[in-house]
């Protein structure tokens, strides 16, 4: 029987992944790794790994990882995955790597990149009119540089058609796994999870690990001013006209302000701080009803109702995952 060109030795599929200097290398490796789990469980996948020349790459930690061939020379695949790098937007603005790209995607069925992968998939002009994702931090970049895109910065990873996007890192093992369940189902896909020790779908999206406000440090008098009356006591009224009439502004000029640096309202900002607020309390070890108290909402189900809406995820669930690790390291050790 002929082999598909797409397909390797014994019926595999071929993943190929695109590496290059600085490339990240969780980014690659993870995903890799489910579809060579995934041969434990079914036909499979064959892996290759290419470079633009063929010639071996250092990733972004300084590893030297060796390549099977040149993107030109790699023949056929099933599936073509871009990763990520720090060094993104910049590092995708190489023509040479760009046609690569171009090329392994013609010979392809489908292409997926990983976190800030999807600015090489946009410069291709594969993502035009398409929906996408990246990493939260590269979010709102990737909207500002190829505004044809939809960028979802809260996705974990994204299909349109033939191409697929992810966010950082981890998320390209939850692409990978999709992935897997497409071309072999679901009970493959949860035995590949199973045995990596992952989620098969994680809930809530990427606000549950993105930086808010609390790493944004206001610029303006104005803005600071806002911050300190709302961390002063979180439970106090702060209508637009309480925030005016503290930093004795119109609430038009007040509006403006705020919006020009943060790009929400005064009252989104309010409910950021207090929300912000919230989560730092909870990260301590303090009570849903506590953190609520603190943070000035009106009860545990207010902050329950704020926190879903936000981070996709409820406060408990929140505070379970990322307190610590050390609750994880003690249910091991009384197993």
């Amino acid at each position: 029987m002929e082999t598909h060109p797409s397909k390797g030795a014994g019926g595999r599929r071929r993943v190929g992944f695109l590496l290059f200097n600085g490339v990240k290398t969780l980014d690659f490796v993870g995903p890799a790794e489910v579809f060579q789990e995934a041969n434990q469980r079914s036909e499979g996948y064959e892996i290759v790994l290419l470079s633009v020349d063929g010639a071996d790459i250092t990733t972004s930690m300084g590893m030297r990882v060796g390549v099977a061939s040149s993107a030109a020379d790699g023949g056929h695949f099933d599936t073509i995955v871009v990763p990520g790098s720090e060094s993104a937007p910049g590092v995708y603005d190489n023509e040479e790597l760009l046609d690569a790209i171009r090329v392994l995607a013609s010979r392809s069925r489908r292409v997926a990149s990983i976190c800030s992968g999807a600015f090489a998939l946009a410069a291709t002009g594969m993502l035009d009119g398409k929906s996408a994702t990246t990493h939260w931090k590269f979010a709102a970049t990737l909207a500002q540089r190829y505004p044809s895109i939809q960028v979802n910065p809260d996705s974990i990873f994204v299909r349109d058609g033939d191409t697929y996007t992810s966010a950082g890192v981890a998320a390209g093992i939850d692409l990978a796994l999709s992935l897997v369940e497409e071309d072999f189902g679901a009970p493959v896909a949860r035995s590949v999870a199973q045995l990596l020790l992952v989620y098969m779908q994680r809930s809530g999206g990427q606000s549950q690990f993105s930086a808010s406000l609390r790493a944004t440090t206001p610029r303006t008098e104005l803005a600071r001013a806002v911050a300190e009356y709302v961390n002063a006591d979180p439970s106090r009224p702060c209508t637009l006209g309480d925030l005016a009439a503290h930093t004795n502004v119109s609430t038009r000029h007040l509006s403006r302000v705020i919006r020009k640096e943060l790009g929400i309202t005064p009252l989104d900002y309010v409910n950021s701080m207090r929300l912000d607020l919230a989560t730092s309390c909870l990260e301590l070890g303090a009570s849903v009803a506590q953190a609520a108290h603190t943070a000035g909402y009106s009860s545990p189900v207010a902050l329950r109702r704020a926190f879903v809406a936000r981070r996709g995820i409820t406060p408990s669930d929140y505070q379970r995952r990322f307190q610590t690790t050390a609750r994880g390291a003690a249910d091991r050790a009384i197993a």
